[in-house]
């Protein structure tokens, strides 16, 4: 899923980049073809015209790549802010286990329940009897003063959203 999204991501910068790169092969031809006509009759309406749309497409190439280049630098700044929210998050998580008094089983057991991850996969992850980890979901679920995962994963979010 995170791999789609990437790919998604990546193909307005990646379509840009095609873009700006055709237009500056379309205007090197413009510009060598201009410079041609001028330098054989540099007052005909065919060569002034065409050295127009050499400029015209010069001009496009320049803002494309600047065009490119601040879509490069806002994909940055926003990969970085994402990365700094999900410590954030992952910080404010941790403080609200902690209040709870939940276990380092607990915890574990806690995150992968919030990450959507049922019994059997928790329990295939960390090597416990899936018994085991109900007893421990059913720890967490009571010190967080709810009765269910969807409970308890509301609450989490309301309550870090609040």
């Amino acid at each position: 899923m995170k791999q789609k999204r990437d790919i998604a991501g990546r193909r307005g910068p990646i379509a840009l980049a095609a873009f700006v790169m055709l237009q500056s092969t379309a205007a090197v031809f413009f510009v060598g073809d201009a410079l041609s006509d001028m330098l054989t009759d540099p007052s005909a309406p065919h060569s002034v015209f065409e050295s127009l749309v050499a400029l015209a497409l010069t001009l496009g190439v320049v803002f494309g790549a600047w065009a490119l280049r601040q879509t490069l630098e806002q994909m940055r700044a926003q990969a970085q802010a994402l990365q700094v929210a999900r410590g954030a998050l992952a910080e404010a998580i941790e403080a609200q286990f902690a209040l709870w008094g939940l276990t380092p089983a607990e915890r574990d057991v806690a995150l992968f329940a919030l990450k959507g991850l049922d019994v059997a996969e928790i329990a295939a992850l960390r090597g416990a009897a899936q018994g085991t980890v109900r007893v421990q979901l059913t720890h967490v679920y009571a010190k967080a003063g709810v009765s269910n995962r969807a409970q308890f994963a509301a609450w989490v979010v309301e309550d870090l959203l609040g």
